[in-house]
C-alpha cells in the first residue's frame, strides 16, 4: 500500500518545497513592503512601434529628451522630472516633435514624417507610434566639394 521513497528523496522532494513556498512567501512579501509612490505615477518604459530602418535606441533617446523618460513620473496632468514641471500634453507634443526629429545614425536623413505618443496615466507606460516616410526624404548622392576622380 504505501510506496516506497527513500529518505535521502524525500528530504530533497520537502526541501524543493520548502524553497518553492518561502520564494512564494517572499515574493508577496517584497510587494506588499513596497512603498507607495506620493508622487504620482513613474514613468514605466517607452514602447516604440512602426518603425523599420530608425533604430528604437535612437527614437528612444529623442524621446527621453522630452521628458518621458524612467525617473520621471506623472502627477495629476503634470509631468515631473528631475529638472522641471510641465504639462503633460505640452511633454507630448515634444515627444512627437522630437520623434519626427530622428535620424538614421550616421547620416542627415528624417524618415520619420509622423508620430503619435500616448502616456497611460495609471501605469505610466509610454507608446509611440511612427510613420516612417521615403517619399518626402531628400538624399543627396553628391557631397559637395567632394572630388570622386583618381588621380
Amino acid at each position: 500500500m504505501f510506496i516506497k521513497i527513500r529518505r535521502d528523496t524525500l528530504i530533497i522532494l520537502m526541501l524543493a518545497f520548502l524553497l518553492i513556498v518561502s520564494g512564494r512567501v517572499m515574493g508577496y512579501m517584497a510587494f506588499a513592503a513596497s512603498t507607495d509612490t506620493d508622487q504620482g505615477v513613474p514613468i514605466t518604459g517607452v514602447i516604440i512601434k512602426g518603425n523599420d530602418v530608425v533604430p528604437t535606441d535612437s527614437i528612444r533617446s529623442n524621446i527621453y529628451q522630452s521628458g518621458l523618460r524612467p525617473g520621471s513620473y506623472i502627477k495629476g496632468d503634470t509631468l515631473v522630472t528631475g529638472k522641471r514641471e510641465l504639462p503633460l500634453s505640452e511633454a507630448i507634443t515634444n515627444a512627437e516633435k522630437f520623434a519626427t526629429l530622428t535620424t538614421i545614425p550616421g547620416t542627415r536623413l528624417t524618415p520619420i514624417a509622423a508620430a503619435d505618443v500616448k502616456v497611460d496615466t495609471k501605469s505610466g507606460s509610454v507608446t509611440v507610434n511612427v510613420i516612417e516616410d521615403w517619399s518626402n526624404v531628400q538624399v543627396n548622392t553628391t557631397v559637395p566639394g567632394a572630388s570622386y576622380n583618381s588621380g
